[in-house]
């Protein structure tokens, strides 16, 4: 049986950042993909914030663990994963420091400008689950899509100054947070400049078939989703 178990939604930025971590560490584990599961009486007794990927192991203090960078923090924690996530207070600090800028700043916008096409449901309050009409909406999308350019250019500035890597010479847990979202960009044809396009390739040849077997999941719903979807004008 697996030290411990995922429960997923392979078509998610934060289910592929564990999952592709999970394999790039080479932990033991197993996936239960909660498509259609979600939400249900089981699920809410484990996972009261109906969230995934779900993390269960009998060394947590609940017994399970949701965020994806959560997740990883406690798995390199726990086996002493060095490479993914370093001890040393001043190389952690970029590591947390570059995944809590993604989640509070670059992910919101990528989440705006990504979710209407990828037809993920909204967060409340955003303008693309309020009553505004399509051309509002649509507005909304471009302008999250033109915010994105400043924040990702903060990683090749400053996190990658000088290094391949946010982790330095290997990849990080950060990195594969950033490489995950910037997967779904391509749901909506988002043009990256080229040292992003260098840095995905770089990040997937480094991890290899860790990166590339989760993220064809991702590939093949967002070819899914672009051929049903008319491109944003």
């Amino acid at each position: 049986m697996a030290s411990n178990t995922l429960s997923i939604l392979k078509p998610s930025v934060n289910n592929l950042t564990t999952r592709i971590f999970v394999r790039a560490a080479d932990l033991d584990f197993a996936e239960e993909d909660m498509w259609g599961k979600k939400g249900t009486p089981d699920f809410l007794q484990r996972d009261p914030a109906d969230l995934t990927p779900l993390l269960q192991e009998e060394g947590l203090p609940k017994g399970a663990l949701w965020e994806s960078c959560a997740i990883m923090q406690y798995l390199c924690n726990k086996h002493g994963l060095e490479d993914f996530y370093p001890s040393d207070p001043g190389r952690r600090a970029m590591v947390d420091s570059a995944m809590f800028y993604l989640i509070g700043t670059l992910y919101p916008l990528v989440a705006r400008a990504t979710y209407p096409t990828l037809s993920f449901p909204q967060y409340p309050g955003e303008v693309g689950c309020s009553e505004a009409d399509e051309a509002m909406k649509a507005k909304a999308q471009r302008e999250a899509q033109d915010a994105i350019a400043v924040p990702l250019d903060v990683y090749r500035s400053f996190f990658l100054e000088g290094q391949p890597f946010i982790g330095g010479k290997h990849p990080s847990i950060a990195d594969i947070r950033l490489a995950a979202t910037l997967e779904f960009l391509r749901a909506i044809d988002y043009p990256f400049p080229q040292w992003t396009e260098d840095y995905m390739a770089r990040t997937e040849e480094a991890l290899g078939d860790a990166y590339s077997e989760p993220a064809q999941d991702v590939r093949d719903y967002v070819g899914y989703v672009k051929s049903q979807t008319p491109a944003m004008s």
